[in-house]
């Protein structure tokens, strides 16, 4: 999100988390300084891609971010590092048919959710779902969000999922009009699907 206007649409939906990419190679990078607001029970999710931890932890305190969501190939230490800071963390995962879930075991120890997005040529953002089968192999404790290309058409389809562990859907470029702008419309409709 970046359009003050699109927020505060966007924020009288009934939605847990609102994210704000601070990427500078995304078209929906956040340039602004400081003062983010969003309305009280919305948490703000600010989104990393292999960032120093000076640029993050200064994100953090400019926008008091609720959480820090880490989409690139951030190791354990940087995850630590950033805990004992006393950030919250969502770390990202890329899946496609030669991941291993194996792959998350050590993070467990300090993210409070996990992300499982598509593996495509950019972090994130690729605008197209994986086999959602692969999930079953999944076996750890860390609640997730499920990400990656979900758009209106497949709401009835996430609702037959039946994984203990998912927590969320993280929805993006399929209900855009224009990179960072968000078509409410689309979203209500389809948080409306789901709660059906």
């Amino acid at each position: 999100m970046k359009s003050p206007k699109n927020i505060k649409a966007l924020e009288q939906l009934p939605i847990n988390l609102m994210g704000f990419i601070f990427y500078e190679k995304s078209p929906r990078n956040v340039t602004r300084k400081s003062g983010i607001k969003i309305r009280k029970g919305v948490a703000k999710v600010g989104v990393f891609v292999n960032a120093s931890i000076d640029f993050v932890m200064e994100k953090a305190k400019a926008h008091q971010l609720d959480y820090v969501q880490l989409h690139g190939q951030e190791n354990l230490f940087y995850c630590q590092q950033l805990r004992q800071a006393g950030l919250h963390l969502i770390k990202a995962f890329s899946v496609d048919e030669n991941f291993s879930f194996a792959n998350t075991k050590g993070y467990e120890f300090y993210c409070n959710y996990f992300l499982f997005d598509t593996k495509g040529k950019n972090p994130g953002g690729n605008g197209f779902a994986f086999d959602w089968k692969l999930l079953k192999a999944y076996k750890g404790k860390t609640p997730f969000f499920l990400s990656g290309g979900i758009g209106e058409k497949d709401a009835d389809a996430i609702k037959e999922l039946n994984f203990k562990n998912l927590k969320g859907l993280d929805l993006n470029s399929k209900f855009e009009i224009k990179p960072a702008l968000k078509d409410i419309q689309k979203i209500k409709n389809f948080i409306d699907a789901i709660h059906s």
